[in-house]
């Protein structure tokens, strides 16, 4: 087994496992910061909602549709001048994280959106009937009764940024998916790419299951 992977250096794999957990973390603390705020405006905004607007429903969900139709290798290079003016660079961990939040806020906000629709109208109306404000409404209504859902979200975006680092390797953001290109796949060194992919299976499975936990311990509630 050992002769099998003779071109693993086990620290620079370390390092990389660290790269990827420090993106994947700052990249999906900002998306839930910029993407739940997206998805709460999405849903009071639609037809019918407390701040019912057809324009400003139309306005976001035109920027939510066209940055979600944006292929992430495409963003990652398009998004070059507006990551070095954010950060100052456009490699490494830092480098990656604009593009990675920019590609998986509006996705995470249509699934906020999703969890909102599932609130039951009754409990909407009768906190509106009790003279709710839309803070009061948002705080202390829609988002303990959709928790769940948001949960789920926040889970299926995790797993989603993790494909986004990894592609993110090929532009030089560094991490596992760097590591399978520049050695797995340009130097056909096997062994590397099978650990690296073996190891982003870890952690997608590690996210999945923290996640459906997380999600049925608050359903129960």
């Amino acid at each position: 087994m050992s002769a099998f992977f003779v071109n693993v250096d086990w620290p620079e794999i370390a390092r990389a496992c660290g790269d990827t957990l420090t993106m994947l973390g700052a990249s999906l603390a900002l998306t839930v910061l910029f993407g739940l705020p997206l998805g709460v405006l999405l849903f009071l905004t639609g037809r019918g909602q407390l701040l019912a607007n057809r324009a400003a429903h139309a306005a976001l969900a035109l920027v939510v549709n066209l940055l979600r139709s944006v292929p992430f290798i495409i963003l990652l290079i398009v998004m070059i001048p507006v990551t070095l003016l954010l950060v100052g660079t456009s490699l490494g961990v830092a480098g990656a994280i604009p593009p990675l939040v920019v590609g998986a806020a509006p996705f995470f906000a249509r699934l906020v959106e999703t969890a909102l629709r599932e609130v039951d109208r009754g409990v909407i109306e009768a906190t509106q009937a009790m003279g709710a404000t839309p803070r009061q409404l948002v705080f202390g209504t829609l988002l303990p009764e959709a928790t769940p859902g948001i949960l789920a979200g926040v889970t299926v975006t995790a797993v989603a940024l993790v494909s986004y680092t990894a592609m993110a390797g090929v532009v030089g953001a560094g991490g596992l998916g760097d590591l399978a290109v520049r050695f797995g796949y340009q130097r056909f060194q096997t062994d590397v790419m099978v650990v690296t992919v073996a190891l982003l299976l870890v952690l997608v499975q590690i996210l999945q299951t923290v996640g459906d936990r997380l999600v049925a311990h608050f359903s129960r509630r």
